[in-house]
């Protein structure tokens, strides 16, 4: 990966190399702590953080349903942000933010409580997650033989470093058999999200999504929602079954770091033309003028770095 300067840990930027944490950290053993990816654009005002607020606010929302306490408020750890980004100097095009609640060392064993709650924010130079041939002409999506955990069995709602080895397994097994991504439905059957993204569709003209029933709460999925109604484009929220998915006339996953990555293949199963389809690249198109500064009715959703 693109290393830089500093990472900020528990209130002091320290060096790259230098932010460690012990072997016997609670969360490296149990699996207890949340993130946050957020990413920043060079507009041409300058870095700016994409919906900064609106991701930290998850993170602390992330860290109560899972009993982390975090001993910083919103406003300290969005200003830890921003120092991030302003002392590492970046030059390229995109960053990506990394802040990441964790239990770290002290005691062992399941319960948690008395172990202490660390924070730290890092970030690198990042491009595009899924390849710049993937945003251009589309990625092979592979429907997972795992399943999103139901509701009863994890907190599915909390970014929460252990719900990723579910994602983990559904994306290595995708990429085995060839493919790019992996989505993975719920337990009764219909789409819940990708391994870190969210699923969108289009049918006849119609922007579908499934609801959060069952996966993260997501930031960009908002953002792709939003813009697509300023642009007139019907959107509907419901459950989609894997069978619908191979019928669509076009696809794409959002996310932080997917961005708004169109899908030409599903299981075999070319969609539409077999690319980017229309309707995708327009809202392709609207989201990187969004976030790169160039749409004024989303101004408001960036955090310049001066």
């Amino acid at each position: 990966m693109n290393e830089a300067k500093y990472i900020w840990m528990n209130g002091n930027l320290v060096a790259w190399n230098d932010a460690k944490i012990h072997v016997l950290a609670h969360t490296l053993h149990y699996g207890n702590g949340v993130i946050e990816g957020t990413k920043v654009y060079k507009t041409p005002k300058g870095y700016a953080i994409f919906r900064l607020n609106d991701h930290t606010k998850r993170l602390l929302e992330s860290a109560k349903m899972t009993l982390l306490n975090v001993p910083y408020t919103l406003e300290e750890l969005n200003q830890a942000q921003i120092d991030v980004i302003r002392e590492n100097g970046f030059t390229g095009e995109n960053v990506y933010l990394r802040p990441i609640v964790y239990l770290g060392y002290g005691v062992m064993g399941i319960y948690h409580k008395d172990a202490p709650v660390e924070v730290a924010v890092a970030a690198w130079e990042w491009g595009a997650y899924l390849g710049e041939e993937g945003m251009k002409k589309g990625i092979r999506l592979k429907i997972s033989s795992f399943s999103r955990p139901n509701n009863k069995s994890n907190m599915g709602k909390a970014k929460a470093v252990g719900n990723y080895l579910n994602s983990q397994m559904a994306k290595f097994e995708a990429v085995e058999a060839g493919y790019d991504e992996a989505l993975l439905l719920d337990d009764e059957g219909y789409v819940a999200e990708a391994s870190g993204a969210a699923f969108f569709m289009i049918k006849d003209g119609e922007l579908i999504t499934p609801p959060n029933d069952n996966s993260l709460v997501s930031i960009t999925q908002k953002t792709v929602i939003e813009m697509a109604e300023k642009m007139g484009i019907k959107v509907t929220r419901r459950k989609i079954t894997r069978e619908e998915i191979y019928i669509a006339d076009e696809a794409f996953l959002t996310g932080t770091a997917a961005e708004l990555t169109p899908i030409r293949e599903v299981d075999a199963r070319v969609l539409g033309a077999g690319g980017r389809g229309p309707l995708t690249e327009k809202l392709q198109n609207g989201y990187f003028d969004i976030v790169y500064g160039r749409n004024p009715d989303f101004e408001h959703y960036l955090t310049y770095i001066d």
